[in-house]
């Protein structure tokens, strides 16, 4: 199986090593029954070899072992191919992989994770990477907070629900004062995954501070989709 590798991906032999064994580990194991009916439950949005998940983490770590530390370089380079593979389960290699490593990536390591969150984008993909990667990026260098203030106002709805759920991950730590102007802001959206993305991210600050919650949705309950209503008070 051939590799497309864009202009734009670095040199890297991990990147090298990891992709040669995943195009091979990966194919052998396809299920074309599974594989229709993942892409159907997707919408079409890409094919799929047919792997389920449990399957697909085994054969991830076969692949993974014995490989080094990655830099950010490597990082890079194995999300692009990856992303470039057409074949879902290698996109989902490259998001529980930058999960596993965002800790090793600078706050320059943004544009490449919202190339993939603009690359062919599905709440499947997205939202790992709005509360694991991008959520960890700018927990380490919180000046990526000023960025999330112009992700929000996106017109593209992936880029805005990912300033949504970016803090999703963090509770005590949160920012409750972006969290509630990212709600409040975006409330208006007629988007479901918009909606449903607000309702998302208050339901779970609630775990942590359920009286903030309940207050800003009383306050704001004018203006929130009532499915946000719903899913913020879900646990109330």
């Amino acid at each position: 199986m051939s590799v497309t590798v864009p202009s734009a991906v670095p040199s890297s032999d991990l990147a090298d090593t990891v992709l040669e064994r995943l195009v091979v580990s990966y194919p052998e194991a396809a299920d074309p029954e599974r594989s229709a009916q993942m892409k159907a439950y997707m919408k079409d949005i890409a094919p799929f070899l047919g792997l389920p998940s449990p399957v697909r983490r085994d054969l991830s770590r076969a692949v993974l072992a014995g490989t080094p530390r990655p830099d950010e370089k490597d990082c890079k380079a194995i999300a692009l191919r990856c992303w470039a593979l057409p074949e879902r389960e290698y996109a989902y290699f490259a998001v529980d992989y930058l999960r596993r490593h965002v800790r090793r990536c600078s706050s320059g390591f943004l544009p490449v994770v919202r190339h993939l969150v603009t690359t062919r984008p599905w709440w499947d993909t997205v939202d790992a990477l709005a509360s694991h990667v991008v959520g960890g990026l700018v927990a380490a260098d919180p000046e990526l907070r000023t960025v999330m203030d112009e992700w929000i106002e996106d017109d593209d709805l992936w880029v805005a629900r990912t300033a949504l759920l970016h803090q999703l991950q963090y509770k005590a730590a949160t920012d409750t004062e972006r969290l509630f102007a990212y709600c409040a802001r975006q409330s208006g959206h007629p988007d479901f995954f918009i909606r449903k993305a607000i309702g998302w991210c208050l339901r779970e600050y609630a775990k942590t501070d359920p009286e903030a919650v309940r207050a800003f949705v009383d306050r704001e309950r004018g203006g929130l989709a009532p499915l946000s209503v719903r899913e913020a008070l879900k646990n109330l």
